[in-house]
């Protein structure tokens, strides 16, 4: 992924990164996944994973806080209203010449179009639920969650 992607690179993601299905053991193999590999490269991140709305997994490496928590919320609620990456709008909005904090008369403190959601979309479904990281710059915890979907499809569909 580039080092500021664009809507078309983001939209792409979102096109690849498809799931057959999504039950709970599927939530928490990924879950599992996003944990191995940023405990691999000692992220100080948290990680959420729902499905409409029911949390299925949540973890907190060493260094995470509890604002990390807030912003895997602030960040879940931007995939569930709109169905893209949190990234996704942020960037959108930026395109536009406008901020999402100013232009989306949403409150801030329910909703942050900052990276690091993605949403679990699921073929001939559509958007089911979200995966979320944070505690890193917002195009690190997208690229954190876009690489280990990558990898877990990957290995899924062999």
């Amino acid at each position: 992924m580039t080092q500021n992607p664009t809507l078309d690179d983001l939209a792409a993601q979102e096109s690849a990164l498809v799931f057959d299905r999504f039950d709970d053991d599927t939530a928490w193999a990924v879950g599992v996944a996003l944990r191995a590999a940023a405990r691999a490269a000692s992220l100080p991140v948290a990680i959420s994973i729902r499905r409409n709305g029911q949390r299925l997994f949540h973890a907190a490496l060493p260094g995470a806080t509890a604002d990390n928590d807030g912003w895997l919320e602030r960040k879940s609620a931007v995939v569930d209203r709109y169905g893209h990456s949190s990234l996704y709008i942020g960037e959108e909005f930026r395109a536009a010449g406008k901020t999402f904090e100013d232009s989306s008369r949403l409150d801030p403190s329910r909703y942050a179009a900052h990276g690091g959601a993605f949403p679990v979309i699921v073929r001939g479904v559509g958007c089911v639920g979200t995966i979320a990281v944070s505690g890193l710059p917002q195009r690190e915890d997208h690229r954190l969650v876009v690489e280990t979907l990558e990898a877990f499809l990957r290995r899924d569909n062999a």
